[in-house]
């Protein structure tokens, strides 16, 4: 990563914070300086030797002009949990900071918004879009020109084609795929190993089917004219 190095308080102490402060920590300039749990949810006040201190009191124990901040929260309550404390960041004055890994291939104009994370052997093709909030795990292929909107959360291996649009607060299942020019209407969850061609209602749960035959000739779909 070009910018420079920032110390960095992480809000989560759950298995993702644990990952986010090993991955800036051995693949980023930025140094983790402690996490924040909200007040109801603290239940120890150091992890892996940093402090772990209340969300409320964010502000007054690590100043914003001096520090960023990553929300490390998974797909709790559809992304909305990760969502409304990302929002609760910025009100107090934080700057929050994207990682991307250096084993990512981003091409040179994608577009990534703030408190993203893109693990390891994700590929990002020619001009995408990736929102504020985006969660990628490993070794998704995201196709030329398509979007990520705000708050998704993908899990490992999912292919979205070209031309397509992923809906605020998605999310999609391990091995998910998506055809060129499909919409993905927000809120929506596409379960693992689900193929979707067409678009999608808002809100909806999409779950694979086994594919089969369909009646048409391939030889016509490509129109194939065959040698007389």
């Amino acid at each position: 990563m070009s910018e420079p190095g920032r110390p960095v308080v992480i809000v989560g102490d759950g298995e993702f914070a644990e990952i986010a402060l090993e991955y800036f920590t051995h693949d980023s300039p930025h140094h983790v300086v402690g996490f924040a749990v909200e007040r109801d949810y603290l239940k120890r006040d150091e992890l892996l030797g940093l402090p772990v201190v209340p969300f409320e009191e964010l502000e007054s124990r690590f100043a914003p002009a001096d520090h960023a901040a990553f929300v490390a929260i998974t797909f709790t309550q559809l992304n909305r949990v990760r969502a409304r404390l990302y929002h609760a960041v910025k009100a107090k004055g934080f700057q929050p900071i994207s990682y991307v890994s250096s084993r990512a291939f981003v091409w040179h104009n994608v577009q990534i918004g703030e408190n993203c994370f893109i693990f390891e052997n994700n590929v990002l093709q020619y001009h995408v879009r990736i929102g504020n909030n985006v969660v990628l795990w490993s070794g998704n292929h995201i196709g030329h020109r398509s979007a990520i909107a705000d708050h998704c959360f993908l899990s490992s291996h999912v292919v979205v084609s070209g031309y397509c649009e992923v809906g605020e607060s998605c999310f999609l299942g391990v091995n998910a795929s998506i055809g060129n020019n499909v919409r993905i209407a927000r809120d929506c969850v596409i379960g693992a190993g689900a193929v979707v061609g067409d678009d999608t209602g808002p809100g909806k749960d999409y779950k694979g089917e086994r594919a089969g035959p369909t009646s048409v000739s391939n030889l016509s779909l490509f129109k194939v004219k065959e040698a007389g």
